[in-house]
Formats: structure tokens, C-alpha cells, sequence
């Protein structure tokens, strides 16, 4: 049964700090009296609940529930505790004080969120679907994705989820009006506008020994509850904050991991789905705090720290070679706190002596594209100029010339010269009508 007074006491505790007015007035006034209780309750309040994104309406009613000072004031005082004044202030954005500097638009209620996507109400519960219905239903039509299982090549399974036309172009307003207005973290180089693979290895040059980390199953690693914490922290309220997890998560029909039953736990809870305009900035900014910690750990070991996804990369000189070992399992220690599984075997030391390899790119003396990747595509090129342009898509790629022109510009934009040599053959190829 709902309890009246915890629901007022809880809203008003969660309000007062907001608002400007300490909690403890604002519970006075709501009671009618500065009962002696009542200090110590609020006091207790802000000691759980006082640091980081505010709490959920839910969390602070089951801490007064198991509060025993509260409760025992309950039995001595009885009914002479009661609601004498309470009205409870609008909707407002309550940022905690980092984000306040992000300038992201002003949505209180989910009436405002639907307007703001230009949408109706309808539309935006069935497209957030938080009663999980989607999850349930063998219709494919009625579904907001398409699936794809792929193979890894480490074994297992993995799967995208695109986004059908109406929940994406959905998302990508999301992404553009209130994600991208979000500054990443410096050690981050994934998805970020103006920093790459080559920003991600750079700092690693040069270094006598390299630890690189793997992450796995980095997208589904993030349930929708992190997601919502994120929006809460930008100090949308709870309700708004849920629907616009709701639309940039997904939990995966039945059906689609009906034959493999081994991955099902990682993808029918809501979760960032791989294929999703919004899943990549997200996933930065959820892992924030990993982040942090990892660079800080890094700078106590004499170290620098960079991420690409889900490729971690640890770089230091004659200090950090000696404790690099050690190092390793702490880095994953930490990772496993923050609910990030590590590929140990992936995991590798590299030293001076041997290639060391960041994201397909070499950083020994300078970033460079592998010896094997580079002759692989020369040979590639050289045989459509020799023998045309059929006899090498293998893979049947439908856009076979803009396939290559893009690897060609990827070692450019890694090692000029090599990118050259590349072009000049490239320039020498004769494409058939199809291909233009």
C-alpha cells in the first residue's frame, strides 16, 4: 500500500537541497513543526544520498522505510505526525555540478520530450517501450530493429541491432542536440569528432613497453539503468530521463537468440545495441569513470592511458616497464568494478623488441600501417590495374571502388608516402560502367 506521508517526506527531502532551501526547513514546514527527529533524518538523508546524481524517488522511500530513528519516532509520535503544507514545485532540470556547464535543452516533463522530437505522446511510449513488450513479441513488423547475427573470429557471436528509419532519425536527435553537447574525456579517441585511431596510438610512440586491454562484449556491457543515470546527471527528471533511455536502448526479441542460448543473458535486458546512431557517444560517456580512474592509475605508475572502443592502451618508459605485470591486474581489477569484462587473453606486453600494435596501426618509432596490410592491398590494386577490377572483390563488395578508394585514404591519412604510391595505382585502374 502506498504511504502517503514517506511519499510527501521523500519528495520534499529530494526538493529542498534544489531548490535552495535546506531540507530540513522544508520538512518543517511541510510537517508543521521542527520535530527533533527530524534533523538527524535529514542529516542522514544527505550522508547517503547528499554526493553525485541525485536519487531516485524509489531509493529515497526505501531508506526512510529502513531508517529505524524514523521509524521509531513513527511509534512515539503517532498521528501527531502529519502533512500540514505541501505543495510540490514543477518539474525542473537538476544537473549535478559538473554538467552544469553543458548547455543541453531544457525537457521537464514527457508531454515537452515528445513536442521536442516532434512526435505524440503514443508514439514516444511506443518507441521507448520501457514495459519491454518489443522483448516479447515473435512479430518482426511490430519490432524498432533489424538483427544480425555475425561470427567473431575469437569465437562466439555477435549481434547488431540497426535502428529501423523512424527510431533512428529519433536517436540521431538525441545524439546531435544533447549527446554531442557533451564533452568526451581526454584519454578517449573512439567516435569522437577530430580524434582517431592515429590520436589513440600516438601518445603511445616511442614508449619503452606498451600494455594494450581488450574489453568484451563492450556494447551490451552497458544496461539501461547506467544509460538513465547518465541523463539524471545532465538533471533531467526521472520520467524524461527514462524515456530517453528507452529510446536509445533496446532489449532483443526472444526469437533472434532462440539458437544461442549462451549469449542470450548479454542482450534480452535493455542494453546499447551495436548499430545505434546514439550507442558509440553513450558508451563514452558512461564509461567516464573508468576513465578517470584508469588515468589516474596510469599517472601513479608513471604511465599514459588512451581508449578506442574497447581497445585500452597503457604506455610508459624504464618505471612503468618494471611494474607493467603488476599494473596489468590492477587495470582489470578496476575494470571489473565498473562492470567491464577483459578479454585476458588478448591481453598483451609489448616491448621495444618486438612490434607494437595499437588498433591495426604500429607505434614502435611512428605510426604506421602493418608491413602485411600494406603489401596485401598493393597486391590488391596492382592485380585490378593488371587483370581489372572483377577478379579481386572476393568478398563481393557491392561498392567495390569506393572499398578501395577508402583503404587507399586510410594509409594516406596514416603514412603519406606509402598512401601515394597506393593512389598512383589506384589511378591506374580501368573501372567498368557498373563500378561508376
Amino acid at each position: 500500500m502506498p504511504d502517503p506521508l514517506l511519499d510527501a517526506l521523500g519528495r520534499c527531502l529530494m526538493a529542498g537541497e534544489q531548490t535552495g532551501e535546506p531540507a530540513f526547513d522544508r520538512a518543517s514546514r511541510m510537517l508543521g513543526r521542527r520535530w527533533r527527529w527530524l534533523r538527524p533524518l535529514t542529516l542522514r538523508y544527505l550522508d547517503a544520498f547528499g554526493r553525485g546524481t541525485r536519487p531516485r524517488r524509489r531509493d529515497v522511500i526505501a531508506f526512510l522505510r529502513a531508517d529505524a530513528g524514523f521509524a521509531e519516532a513513527r511509534v512515539k509520535c503517532g498521528r501527531q505526525i502529519r502533512i500540514v503544507e505541501w505543495k510540490e514545485d514543477p518539474p525542473r532540470m537538476q544537473p549535478v555540478d559538473a554538467a552544469r556547464p553543458w548547455r543541453v535543452p531544457e525537457i521537464m516533463t514527457p508531454g515537452a520530450l515528445a513536442d521536442w522530437l516532434g512526435i505524440e505522446p503514443g508514439e514516444l511510449d511506443w518507441f521507448a517501450d520501457l514495459k519491454g513488450l518489443g522483448y516479447k513479441r515473435n512479430q518482426p513488423l511490430l519490432h524498432h530493429y533489424h538483427y544480425r547475427v555475425l561470427a567473431k573470429r575469437s569465437g562466439g557471436v555477435r549481434l547488431i541491432e540497426s535502428p529501423k528509419p523512424r527510431l533512428k532519425e529519433l536517436q540521431r536527435r538525441v545524439l546531435a542536440d544533447i549527446l554531442d553537447r557533451i564533452p568526451p574525456h581526454p584519454a578517449v579517441h573512439g567516435f569522437v569528432k577530430g580524434r582517431s585511431i592515429c590520436t589513440f596510438a600516438a601518445p603511445h610512440v616511442g614508449q619503452r613497453v606498451i600494455l594494450r586491454v581488450d574489453l568484451r562484449d563492450f556494447f551490451p556491457s552497458f544496461p539501461a539503468a547506467r544509460v538513465q543515470a547518465l541523463f539524471r546527471t545532465l538533471g533531467y527528471p526521472d520520467a524524461v530521463a527514462s524515456l530517453l533511455t528507452g529510446i536509445c536502448t533496446n532489449a532483443a526479441p526472444r526469437a533472434v537468440w532462440r539458437e544461442f542460448s549462451s549469449e542470450r543473458e548479454l542482450y534480452r535486458w535493455p542494453h546499447l545495441p551495436q548499430g545505434a546512431p546514439t550507442s558509440p557517444s553513450l558508451a563514452n560517456l558512461c564509461s567516464r569513470r573508468v576513465d578517470c580512474r584508469l588515468t589516474g592509475l596510469a599517472e601513479a605508475a608513471g604511465a599514459v592511458y588512451t581508449r578506442y572502443a574497447d581497445d585500452l592502451a597503457f604506455s610508459g618508459g624504464e618505471e612503468f616497464e618494471q611494474r607493467v605485470e603488476r599494473f596489468s591486474i590492477h587495470a582489470a581489477a578496476t575494470l571489473h568494478e565498473e562492470g567491464f569484462a577483459v578479454q585476458h587473453h588478448k591481453t598483451r606486453i609489448m616491448r621495444q623488441s618486438v612490434r607494437q600494435h595499437l588498433a591495426g596501426l604500429v607505434a614502435n618509432q611512428r605510426i604506421n600501417i602493418r608491413r602485411t596490410d600494406f603489401d596485401r592491398l598493393k597486391a590488391t590494386l596492382t592485380n585490378c590495374a593488371r587483370l581489372g577490377p572483377e577478379s579481386q572483390n572476393r568478398e563481393g563488395h557491392a561498392h567495390f571502388r569506393s572499398h578501395l578508394e577508402g583503404r587507399v585514404s586510410f594509409v594516406e591519412s596514416v603514412h603519406r608516402e606509402r598512401g601515394k604510391k597506393l593512389r598512383e595505382i589506384l589511378a591506374r585502374i580501368e573501372w567498368p560502367p557498373s563500378y561508376n
